[in-house]
């Protein structure tokens, strides 16, 4: 391990020039979600196998044992996450599972919703939602990952026209 600018790395593992973003290197998309998780090791390894994800650095804890901030490249943009450190936020705890589950579903609009889907689902993600075609046009599912975070994926299968959509969702919601 060595340290840049206060932070221990690994040159040899990870690309640190995109963990963080700067004027000349920019986020990939405009809005990133950050996530805290109860093991950032185990959630990198769980998103790499079931969304592809790549790995864009990591900044490990001063202790050592927890991961302080992570970006991963996920389906064209970013996602960035970190263990939790209740010790700065009053000892309240931050993962999903500390609060009883998450208000928030990330979603992935994808070319192919089954094998992202299924993907997930051999890595260990719960199915939520059935992958299944939706009034709205998109084969659409949910799945929670190991970590307690609600992902959709949907990918556009037919176009639906606010007609059709109206109908639809007044048959479908009653």
């Amino acid at each position: 391990m060595k340290t840049r600018g206060g932070t221990l790395f690994s040159e040899s593992k990870l690309n640190y020039g995109r963990c963080m973003p700067d004027v000349n290197n920019p986020p990939a998309s405009g809005l990133s979600p950050h996530i805290f998780v109860s093991n950032a090791d185990s959630a990198i390894d769980f998103y790499k196998r079931a969304f592809g994800a790549h790995e864009l650095g990591r900044h490990p804890a001063p202790d050592g044992k927890r991961i302080m901030h992570a970006s991963l490249a996920v389906n064209g943009a970013t996602l960035m996450l970190c263990d939790d450190f209740p010790e700065f936020r009053g000892g309240q705890r931050s993962t999903p599972e500390a609060l009883g589950g998450s208000p928030v579903v990330l979603h992935l609009q994808v070319q192919d919703a089954d094998s992202f889907f299924n993907r997930a689902v051999q890595a260990g993600a719960t199915v939520v939602m059935p992958l299944q075609d939706q009034f709205w046009g998109d084969r659409y599912g949910q799945i929670k990952d190991p970590f307690g975070h609600t992902w959709s994926i949907g990918a556009k299968v037919r176009n639906v026209s606010e007609e059709e959509l109206l109908a639809a969702s007044r048959e479908h919601f009653g």
